[in-house]
């Protein structure tokens, strides 16, 4: 029977994600066949775990999905892989603002034990206090055992042991300090696993620490059977767009989530890809097109003399196709899009709206929506949930006809979100599941 386990920790910094990646690609190297979920709202992680572990990887989100989203997250994983690793999200009981859909929750959820990663630079007995408050912290979170992250010495070892013994939690493996095994990032999280020519030996060499440190077989001991996800028919989490969708998909429109593509197929909807950044335009004959979140603005001088995907996103409005953009997406359907340098670029101007990067802001959060009028995503009121990540803004007025009313996890209410015009919409949220 296929197994699963949890990895969290503290607060993020901790190296819970290049412990994942190198216990991933350890599995592989000992035979077996491991794959992983991504807890909580996440398109750049999914990559790197697919690429440890040359399995499947989905993101498990408790706040955001319905349970038949959940357990058909699951289902891929778990029929192909031997054992599952579950990637915790920030800290083990951080979640949205409502208190809900945390690491611990998902892991109750799930029914499988964590393994906590505590980055012990800087402190040594005091971590046995840390640990043993993370543990006794809810009576429905069970931590098997911890692993201690950049650890700095033969003498911080013994300390760390000595300090954890009175507890009675196991130790299952403490990592050396490793600079050199840190991931690049940027303004959205890490740099993404396709754009890093040298991950894969990076991942090897991880792998090889992990493999001098922690017993694999003591780690299978701990992880939980997996139970047989419920088979609900199918579920579609955000309708299609139409029969034949047209899905940007390169280094600037990455953030799709594999759930939602998935939906549209058990639809009936035939999917086809097309990369902007090559100048494509989308492919001839779809009736609707996507355009994901992403980077553009990291590529609006390359994107603003794409014209032959520019021009075929102007053709496909003319023939009045249904295009959705998410984020970046809905940032290249705007009229303009200002760069980091203060360089203003035009864009498809199918939308009125106009973004900036220039004075990046931090805009992050869950978000409950409600669709503002009819579309192909529901009748008026319709609700789904969603998150919000982005460091750009829209700048100017507020267009009119926006696509959804908003509030954030807690249900304070926010400016109305999106835009509108005909069959062309979009919105800085990425939608994750509808609500029943």
């Amino acid at each position: 029977m296929n197994k699963g386990i949890v990895l969290a920790a503290p607060s993020s910094g901790c190296g819970k994600t290049v412990i994942t990646l190198a216990l991933l690609r350890a599995l592989r190297r000992a035979g077996m066949r491991p794959g992983s979920l991504k807890i909580g709202p996440d398109y750049i992680d999914p990559g790197f775990h697919r690429a440890a572990s040359g399995g499947e990887c989905r993101t498990y989100d408790p706040w955001a999905m319905r349970r038949e989203t959940l357990d058909d997250q699951i289902a891929p994983v778990a029929a192909q892989c031997d054992v599952v690793i579950a990637e915790g999200v920030t800290g083990l009981f951080d979640g949205a603002a409502d208190g809900t859909g945390s690491t611990a929750n998902a892991a109750n959820r799930l029914g499988w034990p964590i393994v906590l990663i505590a980055d012990v630079r800087g402190q040594g007995a005091s971590v046995a206090a840390l640990v043993e408050g993370f543990a006794r912290h809810r009576d429905d979170t069970k931590i098997a055992a911890v692993i201690f992250n950049r650890v700095g010495s033969s003498r911080h070892r013994d300390i760390l042991s000595a300090a954890m013994a009175p507890t009675g939690i196991p130790i299952l493996g403490m990592i050396p300090r490793d600079p050199e095994l840190a991931l690049p990032d940027r303004h959205l999280g890490l740099i993404q696993a396709e754009e890093q020519p040298e991950l894969n030996q990076q991942i090897d060499r991880a792998a090889g620490l992990i493999e001098a440190e922690i017993d694999l077989n003591a780690l299978l001991d701990y992880a939980a059977p997996i139970a047989p996800a419920m088979d609900h028919g199918g579920s579609v989490p955000v309708p299609p767009l139409g029969q034949r969708i047209a899905v940007a998909r390169d280094d600037a429109f990455s953030f799709v989530y594999p759930h939602v593509l998935d939906g549209w197929r058990r639809a009936g909807a035939a999917i086809s890809f097309f990369s902007p950044l090559a100048d494509d335009a989308p492919v001839a004959g779809s009736d609707a097109v996507y355009l994901p979140g992403g980077y553009p603005e990291l590529h609006a001088e390359k994107l603003s003399r794409s014209n032959i995907f520019l021009n075929g996103l102007r053709k496909a409005a003319a023939e009045e196709a249904t295009i959705y953009g998410e984020c970046g997406g809905f940032m290249v359907l705007g009229d303009s899009l200002t760069d980091r340098d203060g360089q203003r670029f035009d864009m498809a101007g199918l939308l009125p709206i106009r973004t900036s990067f220039a004075e990046p802001r931090l805009q992050l959060g869950y978000r409950k929506l409600a669709l503002h009028d009819d579309s192909f995503l529901g009748k008026k009121g319709a609700e789904y949930r969603g998150h919000e990540f982005h460091y750009s803004s829209q700048i100017g007025p507020e267009p009119p006809n926006p696509l959804f009313t908003a509030t954030d996890a807690v249900d304070k209410a926010i400016p109305p979100a999106g835009c509108r015009r005909g069959a062309v919409m979009g919105a800085y949220i990425h939608l994750i599941d509808r609500v029943d």
